[in-house]
């Protein structure tokens, strides 16, 4: 510890013995999410917990820390403030420990750099005992006899298996990146790597930034950071560089306020309530909601695309939506990608050394999870069916709780992999585990009202009257 640098607020307590007595939660991946579950967790008297993920330390999206880069949620979607303010791990508690408060202050940032929140998050998940790194979790299997689940993790250092029993397990083991079918023979980590996905763009960017051609495909906020920061850097005349979108436009991401009412528990439970083949037509067209591009890095994009062109300048960039590549071949002067332009129904080829695939994320099915795969109860698509309160529906000779933290976008909606929602979800959660309100949880959340509920004819209430000033005020209860 420097000398300009607090005490955690539980530094010196010792971590969770997968040895001890049974935990009535076992997390499985340490992810923002399962994070703000162990947070909010360390606060509840009495509740066991162990959380375990096979990576050394904790990580966030290492190849996308790109510096100028931040995140496109407020500094209140932390781990836990918009359930518990006065936690001990929020955001401004890290900045109190940092010494960084009055600087964050004056910066007048309501949108932190990535590298900061990732910063923060490894403060609170070095500190936080509950949490495991370096434990590869190799199976999960629920055992009648005992009415518990066993989990077998390996140590990654020492080799040695351990075994932790769990009343409840909690998924959150993330999402693996999309490979584009015409693109999955050519994504070999030990070949010539002249395709990667943006997943790993920070570990390339300098054979990138060298390569005489490059191509981004995919318009999320992922690849218009990717293409922005090689446009950036690759200054010389010669090079070359294309950004490619089945997207009819590069359009911005809606993020108007009552726009943003769709990443609010009340949209959540008013998504959850639709029929399912209702909810399948809705999600689709909601891409704006979640899967386009802030108006900030279009607008920066556009400004450098200008300054390139003052005096004459050259600007080799070619941008074009409505595009889909559907072949691509390695030739010996480069990779040859067969392409067809949706609107004009026309077909055309291209030649790029380098692609970076900007392609989204899906979630992973690990085959830890084969022994509960039979217990699953699912939808009519074979999509696990999920609870309001994040619960996997499984058969009656499971009686322990299998919760799951964004896998749940079919069930749950464009908030699912939000960071705004992550500290209210995990509050949920362990609402349901603990068969009590340990945090309380607004009732109203938006001033939407998103529809009727069951057996209404009338027009909706108004949202309620604040509480008397006077009225002594509701604290969460631990």
């Amino acid at each position: 510890m420097t000398a300009r640098e607090l005490p955690h607020p539980r530094s010196g307590s010792t971590r969770s013995d997968p040895g001890t007595p049974v935990h009535d939660l076992v997390g499985i991946g340490i992810g923002p999410f399962n994070l703000a579950l162990a947070a909010l967790a360390d606060r509840v008297g009495g509740l066991r917990t162990l959380f375990l993920d096979r990576s050394t330390e904790f990580r966030w999206h290492p190849g996308l820390l790109v510096d100028g880069t931040t995140l496109q949620v407020p500094f209140l979607a932390d781990l836990v403030t918009l359930v518990d303010p006065t936690s001990p791990w929020s955001f401004l508690a890290y900045l109190r420990a940092h010494d960084r408060l009055f600087p964050f202050y004056f910066a007048e940032r309501f949108h932190v750099p990535r590298r900061e929140y990732d910063h923060y998050c490894r403060w609170t998940a070095a500190a936080l005992p509950s949490c495991r790194f370096g434990a590869d979790v190799t199976r999960a299997a629920w055992d009648a006899q005992s009415g518990l689940y066993r989990v077998e993790f390996r140590d990654t250092k020492t080799g040695e298996t351990h075994h932790a029993a769990a009343r409840n397990l909690v998924l959150g083991i993330g999402t693996e990146p999309v490979i584009p079918a015409p693109f999955a023979e050519l994504l070999d980590t030990h070949g010539p790597r002249d395709v990667l996905h943006s997943a790993d763009y920070l570990d390339h960017r300098d054979s990138l930034t060298a390569a005489p051609d490059v191509t981004v495909v995919g318009s999320g906020q992922s690849g218009a950071e990717v293409f922005l920061d090689l446009l950036r850097r690759r200054t010389s005349p010669r090079h070359r560089i294309a950004w490619l979108t089945r997207s009819p436009a590069f359009a911005p991401m809606e993020y108007s306020k009552l726009g943003l009412e769709h990443f609010t528990p009340d949209y959540t439970r008013y998504f959850h309530g639709l029929a399912e083949p209702v909810r399948d037509r809705v999600l689709p067209a909601q891409a704006q909601l979640y899967k386009a591009v802030s108006a900030e890095t279009l607008a920066a994009i556009h400004d450098e695309l200008y300054e390139r062109g003052v005096a004459g300048g050259r600007v080799r960039a070619t941008l074009m939506p409505g595009v889909s590549v559907t072949t691509v071949v390695r030739t010996p002067v480069g990779l040859e990608l067969g392409c067809h332009h949706t609107q004009q129904d026309r077909a055309f080829t291209t030649l790029t050394d380098k692609v970076v695939l900007a392609t989204g994320y899906a979630p992973r099915r690990p085959d830890l999870l084969d022994p509960l795969d039979a217990h699953l109860l699912r939808d009519a698509r074979g999509r696990p069916r999920i609870g309001l309160d994040h619960r996997i529906a499984l058969d009656e000779s499971v009686t322990g709780g299998l919760y799951v933290q964004n896998a749940e976008l079919h069930t749950h909606g464009v908030g699912t992999p939000d960071l705004g929602l992550g500290a209210h979800r995990a509050a949920v959660i362990l609402n349901a585990v603990c068969g009590r309100a340990v945090y309380r949880l607004p009732a109203r959340t938006a001033y939407t009202t998103f529809g009727l509920a069951a057996g209404d004819t009338a027009a909706p209430a108004p949202l309620p009257a604040p509480p008397d000033e006077l009225e002594t005020p509701r604290v969460p209860a631990y």
